[in-house]
């Protein structure tokens, strides 16, 4: 199976054009189900990605950790099928199925061949309406979970996030852990599973893109017969998410060599006319490589890392920008010093022309090679659905890259960049660093 997709996936990347130009035609089904769909009749393979906004957040209260347990039991088992069942089914007809969730969402990929579209299809029809949640699985998926979440416990880098998402976000759902704690996972019961699954799937919550050998006509009763039996609604959503934290740094005492640090503040929405000029700004920041400021000022002018990072989390119910870096407990202190004065930098004098040209660049370049599969293309579509981005939003998005101009930067950089209001978790034993609260 892996070969054969594989194949398909090579092919398909050679014949994508050096611009991403993907023609996408709106499906609607008989029974109500809407889908973004680009056809693609030259290899007999589709790629279906079908998306539930609200995932982890739409944990019951006291069942931290109940939707991504639930998610994990989608293949193993469900309907007829117990989970060797489900499996050898799935690798007879050579496809793939994932499912993965977050604060945001639920998402379920699909990869089949067209010989088999109706088998693979009813295979995963069962697993999204049908799961079981047996106990012997449900026992075993959850001490997965357990065994993860105290390596977690174990992991600076998990530790500096929790941390951080507790001060940033409080008692909103963003600010526990998404895949709950040893307490709550371990209290979990197949009852708990049932409620998550009903909170979660329904229609009032579906975003779906296809991608591959299947035409508009094909498309809707495949879209009812996989999704129809879903109820109208779910769980309500939750509210938006106040940024709490404050600037300053919070020491976590940590017996390790290196430190580790997260910082972060508030952030700008990716429907905020004002994102792609805040993305390339990030772009000369932090996200560039070796190219960008933090890199030349931290690791390549003083050594004081291997890597120093700041990247956008524009979320459904918050937005942040947030950053990483590690060095020596000896050397962290210094390194903190030099990204607050960068920070401080960036937000004065905003960019450079020629840093400002070179982000375009590679902004603009970097957008035709995430369309290097079926898949890929599938959920950028449903990710733009979640969005509400317009249907040739794929055609026109490298233009308003292109409009960025060093004044928007500039104004940008002073409006969002916030050197007062930067925080700073560091897990390990730094010197120089205690926590502090700005004033």
């Amino acid at each position: 199976m892996i070969r054969i997709f594989a194949a398909l996936t090579i092919a398909l990347f050679a014949s994508l054009p050096a611009r991403a130009e993907v023609d996408i035609t709106e499906v609607v089904s008989p029974g109500g189900v809407t889908a973004w769909l680009v056809q693609e009749p030259s290899i007999p393979f589709m790629a279906l990605e079908v998306r539930f906004r609200g995932g982890a957040s739409l944990d019951a209260p006291d069942k931290r950790g109940a939707v991504n347990l639930m998610t994990g039991l989608l293949e193993e088992g469900a309907a007829d099928l117990d989970a060797r069942a489900f499996a050898r089914e799935l690798e007879a007809l050579a496809a793939s199925f994932d499912y993965d969730v977050s604060d945001d969402s639920l998402a379920v990929s699909a990869r089949f061949l067209t010989e088999n579209r109706d088998e693979a299809v009813e295979l995963l029809r069962k697993s999204i309406i049908e799961p079981t949640f047996g106990q012997e699985a449900l026992d075993r998926v959850r001490e997965q979970v357990l065994t993860g979440l105290r390596s977690d416990a174990q992991d600076p880098n998990e530790i500096a996030r929790a941390a951080f998402n507790k001060m940033a976000y409080g008692d909103h759902p963003y600010g526990s852990n998404y895949r709950g704690t040893t307490d709550s996972v371990t209290a979990l019961t197949r009852e708990d599973m049932i409620d998550a699954h009903r909170a979660v799937f329904a229609k009032d919550r579906l975003y779906v893109g296809a991608v591959g050998d299947i035409t508009p006509e094909e498309l809707g009763p495949l879209l009812d017969e996989l999704l129809g039996a879903l109820p109208d609604e779910g769980a309500p959503q939750p509210g938006p998410a106040d940024i709490l934290i404050e600037g300053g740094t919070t020491v976590v005492p940590f017996d390790t060599p290196q430190s580790v640090a997260l910082f972060g503040q508030a952030g700008i929405e990716q429907d905020d006319p004002d994102f792609f000029a805040a993305r390339v700004l990030n772009q000369v920041i932090g996200a560039g490589g070796f190219e960008s400021r933090l890199m030349t000022e931290v690791r390549e002018k003083r050594g004081l890392t291997y890597g120093v990072y700041s990247f956008l989390v524009p979320q459904d119910h918050a937005a942040t920008y947030q950053g990483q870096v590690a060095s020596a407990n000896d050397r962290i202190a210094e390194a903190v010093s030099v990204i607050r004065d960068e920070w401080a930098r960036a937000a004065a004098e905003g960019v450079t022309e020629d840093e400002l040209e070179a982000a375009k660049l590679y902004v603009t370049g970097a957008y035709p090679l995430r369309f290097d599969g079926n898949g890929p293309i599938a959920r950028i579509m449903v990710g733009m659905q979640m969005l509400g981005l317009p249907i040739d939003y794929i055609a026109t998005r490298n233009d308003k890259v292109e409009a960025v101009t060093l004044e928007d930067v500039k104004r940008v950089a002073g409006e969002l960049l916030d050197p007062d209001s930067l925080h700073f978790v560091v897990v390990g034993q730094p010197e120089g660093l205690e926590t502090t609260v700005a004033n």
